[in-house]
């Protein structure tokens, strides 16, 4: 057993994005930085949900990780299955006590989040389009729980919808990319059952969606900061066009890294432009 492998299996740095995004939420809908201990704890939440929800989804794709992801800790025996399990449980638990520290309804949507992300791994990930909607909700509802936990909604709405948009042409490009190993292990994917040419279509669409839906804010009345969004856009399209271009697991592969860094650009972008609302677009 490798001591570092728990920190691997958590992937961190997606799930540091995904905690500042809760923060993210909780500034937008409130236009200032909530109290310190209140980010703090949304931080946690969301983090450690999102680490859960990466290790036990190790512990039910060990097979497929097997083929499409060798290097990752479970694969190469660096961690043994049923330790990934427990942690995943004890990471669950850990959060569930934090989210009881901020109010009733960041508690009860916590336990209906850990809910979702124990039954996706489980069930859900190898079924065509519903899994991948699942993900991009969970996502998608990331900035609403900060927004939650401050008691106010405001802006986080459009945030919530651009991330769900975004995240859902992610997941189908993902799926797109690891092809062969779900086909291996007898999935459902969107692309194992409509083709990949057909896959690329759909995810293109939500691509093209996202850049749509990232205008509402500007309409909104967000500030100057979120002039950045002008990139994410272009990034996305540019995804967008590759992939329809030339429609393989490849191409969706490279497509979905751009996406990924779109997403994190998008993030600095609401959260610049919900702190200069007093100089508007």
């Amino acid at each position: 057993m490798e001591p570092k492998a728990f920190i691997e299996i958590l992937r961190p740095h997606n799930c540091f994005v995904a905690g500042l995004v809760g923060i993210l939420g909780s500034v937008v809908a409130m236009g200032h930085f909530p109290e310190l201990k209140t980010a703090l704890l949304i931080f946690a939440v969301i983090f450690l949900g999102c680490s859960a929800g990466n290790t036990i989804n190790d512990y039910f794709d060990y097979e497929i990780d097997k083929i499409n992801r060798p290097t990752r800790p479970l694969p190469r025996g660096a961690m043994s299955r049923k330790t990934a399990f427990w942690y995943a449980m004890l990471l669950f638990a850990v959060g569930l006590i934090l989210a009881y520290n901020l109010n009733i309804y960041a508690f009860l949507l916590a336990i209906l989040a850990y809910f979702v992300l124990f039954i996706y791994a489980w069930k859900l990930k190898p079924l065509p389009i519903i899994g991948n909607i699942m993900v991009a909700s969970l996502t998608g509802v990331t900035p609403l729980y900060g927004a939650i936990a401050v008691g106010k909604i405001g802006l986080a709405g459009y945030l919530a919808l651009c991330a769900f948009m975004v995240n859902l042409a992610r997941e189908i490009m993902k799926d797109i990319e690891d092809i062969e190993g779900d086909r291996a292990k007898g999935a459902k994917t969107l692309p194992i059952v409509w083709g990949v040419e057909k896959s690329a279509y759909l995810a293109s669409l939500f691509g093209i969606a996202t850049v749509i839906t990232s205008f509402f804010p500007v309409k909104a009345g967000i500030g100057i900061g979120y002039l950045p969004m002008v990139v994410v856009d272009g990034l996305i399209l540019v995804a967008v066009f590759e992939l329809l271009k030339n429609p393989t697991p490849e191409t969706a592969g490279k497509a979905q890294k751009k996406l990924k860094a779109a997403i994190y650009l998008a993030v600095f972008s609401f959260l610049l432009g919900s702190i200069t609302m007093e100089v508007r677009l």
